[in-house]
């Protein structure tokens, strides 16, 4: 059963949404809340959903064989205010439904690394986003550790009579090792998470680098980023290794690769500013009719100290001769 229902009680004789405002109450008092900063892996799996919501729905579709309705999608507030003053917020909410209608579905995505989340808060986020927009619910959670999915794949006893959830769990053997470019071009942001879990496969990050130059997906920038963010540093390294080996010119978005492009970047700024100095040097000199020897020419133009290319710019508004440019002085 994909959402568990809601069984009313005779005894009790409640509405059940006043009845799930209860359960949304209890499970606020039972909970704990440990702040923990967001992690590069949580923003880049987080971000890889929200670029392609559909991600979320061929997940539960195709590997999981849930029953979802074909239709559009957007991307909803993860604000669920459920009294003044208390808002509670999961990673990322999809609605499946055309534009400026009610959702037919919906679906709450949320990444864990760890097992420090009370699996009664995903039961919170359901009932609220079910009371909130009136659809069925799917949770889905990414857990990138084996046994921090096979923890969050239990069934979850709300405390409520009658509601049990149970969300769906995606972890690292259920995200398949792609090796083929081809089939990585096709479905990039599942191969960006099979870096993430098989990447010390070689294979697997060679067909995912490879398929980069047949995307074109206006995200597709974004993929190389993501897969590193969510690497560990063994597969960083042989990341790194593959694009600085490979002979096409891959997106430089990884720090590694912003780092080396950004030095590049630099010293051609300065190259260029060097290059514009030297030349207003000349056209100094030429202005007020001083001949210019091919050597002093020569040292003009290798030079790439800007420091000295003003110096020098100065002094040729003045200088009587060439040799008064690079006198003692002034170095």
């Amino acid at each position: 059963m994909l959402f568990g229902r809601v069984v009313p009680i005779p005894a009790i004789r409640v509405p059940v949404r006043q009845a799930l405002r209860v359960i949304i109450d209890t499970i606020r008092a039972c909970h704990v809340t440990i702040s923990v900063m967001p992690s590069p892996r949580h923003d880049a799996l987080i971000n890889l959903f929200a670029d392609r919501p559909q991600l979320a729905v061929e997940i539960l579709r195709d590997f999981m064989g849930v029953d979802l309705p074909d239709t559009l999608l957007r991307v909803e507030k993860t604000s669920f205010n459920t009294r003044p003053s208390d808002d509670i917020e999961p990673d990322l909410v999809i609605a499946l439904g055309p534009p400026q209608s009610p959702p037919v579905h919906a679906i709450i995505v949320e990444i864990q690394q760890d097992k420090t989340k009370d699996p009664r808060q995903f039961a919170r986020y359901a009932a609220a986003l079910w009371l909130m927009l009136g659809c069925d619910v799917s949770v889905l959670v990414i857990c990138p550790d084996r046994k921090v999915a096979a923890h969050y794949a239990q069934p979850i006893e709300s405390g409520l009579t009658g509601y049990r959830l149970r969300p769906w769990v995606l972890g690292p053997d259920e995200i398949p090792a792609i090796v083929d470019p081809q089939e990585a071009a096709a479905h990039i942001d599942l191969a960006a998470m099979s870096v993430m879990v098989h990447g010390r496969e070689r294979k697997v990050v060679e067909a995912f680098t490879a398929a980069l130059a047949d995307v074109t997906d206006e995200h597709s920038p974004d993929y190389y980023e993501y897969a590193y963010s969510m690497s560990v540093p063994e597969i960083r390294r042989l990341m790194e290794e593959i694009m600085k080996s490979a002979s096409t010119r891959w997106p430089v978005y990884s720090p590694f690769a912003r780092e080396h492009f950004g030095r590049g970047k630099v010293e051609g700024m300065v190259e260029g500013k060097a290059e514009e100095a030297a030349r207003s040097v000349l056209l100094v000199l030429a202005a007020r009719g001083l001949e210019v020897p091919d050597d002093a020419r020569a040292r003009i133009n290798a030079c790439a100290d800007l420091a000295q290319l003003e110096t020098w710019v100065t002094r040729a508004a003045t200088a009587q001769t060439i040799q008064d440019l690079f006198n003692e002085a002034g170095g």
